[in-house]
């Protein structure tokens, strides 16, 4: 047992969506989906089990508790702040998934040379997360959502929270 304690790091929400888009998926190809090393998807997992959030050897995951940590914990443990204007990938409202939901004229995005959208700029929980748009869509957009409940307003943490609990029951994954 870790003499440590144990806090989730941003980067572990990656794991975790992922986890909902590919279950007991190897530990090489998850580091590989969501961008990160080996080693750091391990750790990630082992942080998850820690928080309850996937049972002991991983790959599943806590439905019901993983929902409530994603709307009631994540805005809290990891807020987003907005940033100046920038170049980047769409995000949170401005991202694929409620684009068509919310009219904005304030586009959000995390910065990225390879970004074809000015908007206010957003540090993302995953450090390699503007490749997702490319590399792993489906990861992508489970990112945006949540990026929508950290900075969102009322009408945008509803509709992001709405999509997250009909994911997690749509996917069928883990236990509630």
């Amino acid at each position: 047992m870790k003499s440590r304690p144990l806090a989730l790091r941003p980067h572990d929400i990656c794991v975790l969506l992922q986890y909902t888009l590919t279950p007991e998926v190897p530990f090489r190809e998850l580091s590989k989906l969501v961008g990160l090393s080996l080693g750091e998807a391990h750790n990630a997992n082992e942080r998850l089990e820690a928080s309850r959030l996937v049972p002991p050897g991983g790959g599943t995951v806590n439905a019901s508790g993983s929902v409530e940590f994603l709307v009631s914990g994540v805005p809290y443990a990891f807020p987003g702040i907005l940033g100046p204007e920038a170049r980047g990938v769409p995000t949170a409202h401005s991202g694929p998934v409620l684009r068509d939901d919310i009219r904005s004229g304030e586009m959000v995005v995390w910065p990225s040379v390879k970004g074809d959208v000015r908007g206010l700029s957003l540090i993302p929980l995953c450090q390699n997360a503007p490749g997702t748009a490319e590399k792993n869509p489906s990861l992508y957009g489970l990112l945006t959502v949540v990026d929508a409940i950290r900075i969102g307003r009322a009408r945008e943490r509803e509709l992001a929270q709405a999509f997250l609990r009909e994911h997690f029951l749509r996917e069928g994954r883990g236990r509630s």
